[in-house]
């Protein structure tokens, strides 16, 4: 964290809601919390799987964590 007044001290989580609130509302809303809970539950889902990211060299984050460990697991620490 930093002082008091400093503007980029939750820039990250800021832009994380942001784009979260983008995919998955896209302009709506959840009429009940059991919906939402739903929607949020598949969302996560969907990013961790199926999402390619380019940080990834456009894989999921799943394989990318799944291909780490294996290729982590020939080369001792």
């Amino acid at each position: 964290m930093g002082r008091r007044g400093n503007c980029y001290e939750n820039a990250h989580a800021e832009s994380f809601w942001s784009g979260f609130k983008a995919e998955l509302l896209d302009g709506g809303s959840c009429p009940s919390l059991a919906e939402a809970e739903l929607e949020i539950s598949d969302h996560i889902a969907y990013y961790n799987a199926e999402r390619r990211h380019s940080a990834l060299d456009y894989q999921s984050p799943n394989h990318f964590e799944t291909q780490l460990q294996t290729t982590s697991q020939f080369c001792p620490a």
